[in-house]
């Protein structure tokens, strides 16, 4: 099998983090892809007509794209435990918080760096932080307990997202009123398939 990704992208680090936790990487080979949200490349659009990334090529079957299908595809193809059935609903849901959070920051990005700076609103970008910094609050006031115990892709998620806002936006300082999740997502970074996976 072969994984779409461009390394700076979160969505695209918690496949790859989870490739490495879950020990596929002698069976997925990452290939690395020059695309951009203006121009996709023609091998994405390919695997996913949205042409977006991650995309997961199969050698049985279609491309399957969407980090959190892939990633549960994955998964279950390792027979591993990182969707765990006693916690399946807030694990899921952990997810979902983290990939939020991936949204609205990924959209940032966009704004600022892709549209003309005349076309720019900084509404939207503030809007967009808003709902970013509501996650992050919201995982160190209601979730902690979630992320400890034995790696699962909620935890995974999390940190992806926290790593992706400390590379485009960490003047936003996140950590601030978010002890508790600052001093998990240090210890989190230091896991082998964290500093593995960390963009350049």
């Amino acid at each position: 099998m072969q994984l779409l990704i461009s390394p700076s992208s979160p969505y695209v680090r918690k496949t790859r983090v989870l490739l490495r936790e879950i020990d596929l990487m002698d069976t997925v080979e990452e290939v690395n892809v020059s695309t951009t949200p203006l121009n996709s490349a023609p091998e994405v659009v390919a695997a996913n007509p949205m042409g977006k990334i991650p995309a997961l090529i199969r050698d049985d079957g279609p491309g399957i794209y969407d980090s959190r299908v892939i990633t549960r595809f994955l998964n279950d193809f390792a027979g591993a435990n990182l969707y765990p059935q006693t916690r399946i609903w807030e694990i899921l849901t952990l997810e979902a918080t983290a990939d939020a959070i991936m949204d609205a920051t990924v959209s940032m990005t966009y704004e600022t760096r892709l549209r003309p700076q005349a076309q720019q609103s900084a509404d939207w970008v503030e809007a967009q932080w808003g709902k970013a910094a509501r996650g992050i609050a919201a995982v160190n006031n209601r979730w902690m307990s979630h992320l400890t115990g034995p790696v699962n892709i909620g935890q995974i998620g999390v940190a992806c997202a926290l790593s992706y806002i400390d590379l485009r936006h960490d003047a936003r300082g996140w950590r601030n009123g978010n002890e508790a999740l600052a001093q998990w997502h240090a210890e989190f970074s230091t896991r082998d398939s964290m500093v593995a996976t960390r963009p350049d």
